[in-house]
């Protein structure tokens, strides 16, 4: 068994006007060892974000379990730290303060984070004077705020523009090298998902199942240029196959050669 399990998970969402329920993640199980980093790629609607949150504990499966380090997920929990894509920060508080609000942390806890994600000397600014991606820094130091075992990450850096999302990627990765935490990221880049992942999970149209799992054949720590190399192009290039399938089934449109 692995350190975060998910097994036989599936959700429903009741039915609109007394009509039928929505299957939004068909029965999933998955294993996850310590530090562990899994990229979860599918089509929009295929229940990427839900299985991520019945993992944070926010909802409740319809069907089995997620257990996690031997104990069962049955709420939210300080061990899980979640980031949103949207920029869910407090903005009557300040970047301290937001970073330490709801976490077992310190002062001292909250500047050696603020330090590490780069916004040393904001620390009494508030979020409209910050960028986006000053923003998503942020709010990943206020996951990492109560030192989680798990960080869950859904779409993290969709909003940015490229130059910032490729330095947050750089910069989370860094942190998990160093923090050797398990990370259950969410995205539709499929570059981003293999650079950054050590493992690559593809899910398949509504209602959602793992339909593929692939180790990532990179060596950590990793630089930007591995993009470049054979054994990235070939992963991304069978992973945006997949991806089309599930697109185009997702859509309703026939399969073509």
């Amino acid at each position: 068994m692995g350190f975060l399990t998910v097994e036989g998970v599936s959700h429903r969402f009741p039915g609109v006007h007394g009509g039928p329920p929505t299957e939004a993640l068909s029965r999933t199980d998955l294993s996850v060892e310590d530090n562990d980093f899994i990229a979860i790629l599918g089509p929009s609607g295929c229940g990427k974000s839900t299985l991520l949150r019945i993992v944070a504990g926010l909802d409740s499966p319809s069907t089995g379990r997620v257990m996690l380090d031997g104990a069962p997920v049955t709420a939210p929990g300080p061990d899980r730290g979640m980031v949103f894509q949207s920029y869910t920060l407090f903005p009557w508080l300040t970047i301290e303060q937001n970073i330490l609000f709801g976490a077992r942390s310190t002062h001292a806890k909250a500047a050696d984070l603020i330090s590490r994600v780069g916004l040393k000397g904001f620390e009494n600014h508030y979020p409209k004077m910050l960028s986006g991606g000053m923003q998503q820094r942020t709010a990943l130091a206020r996951a990492l705020a109560n030192d989680p075992k798990v960080l869950l990450l859904d779409e993290p850096f969709g909003a940015l523009d490229h130059q910032t999302r490729a330095l947050m990627q750089e910069l989370l990765l860094g942190i998990w090298e160093a923090e050797r935490k398990t990370v259950l990221f969410v995205t539709h880049d499929i570059d981003e998902a293999v650079f950054m992942g050590s493992r690559v999970v593809v899910m398949s149209a509504r209602p959602g199942r793992i339909k593929l799992d692939r180790e990532v054949p990179l060596a950590h720590p990793r630089h930007y240029s591995v993009k470049t190399t054979p054994a990235f192009m070939d992963l991304k290039a069978r992973l945006t196959e997949e991806i089309r399938i599930e697109v185009r089934r997702a859509a309703g449109l026939a399969e073509v050669a």
